[in-house]
């Protein structure tokens, strides 16, 4: 295929069901193929978007969600602030 890439490495994620809702909802009003282009261009977009900020360490993967909502009512549960 012309043009294709080709993709050899895999990055299995877990999210909830708001956070896949929200990349579905993406993935539809942008007409993309499949949730797999819907996540490579959401993150295309963060890594470009200027003054993002990397994780400070001992950081906890449950402190990063698709939405800041989510992030923070995680947070609130565990009763831990970053």
């Amino acid at each position: 295929m012309a043009g294709s890439v080709e993709r050899a490495e895999r990055l299995q994620i877990m999210l909830d069901g708001d956070e896949l809702s929200a990349v579905d909802d993406f993935r539809f009003k942008n007409r993309m193929p499949s949730r797999a282009a819907a996540v490579r261009e959401l993150m295309k977009r963060g890594l470009s978007a200027e003054g993002f900020s990397a994780a400070g360490a001992g950081s906890k993967s449950s402190s990063f969600g698709v939405l800041d909502a989510s992030s923070t009512e995680r947070r609130d549960r565990n009763g831990s602030e970053d």
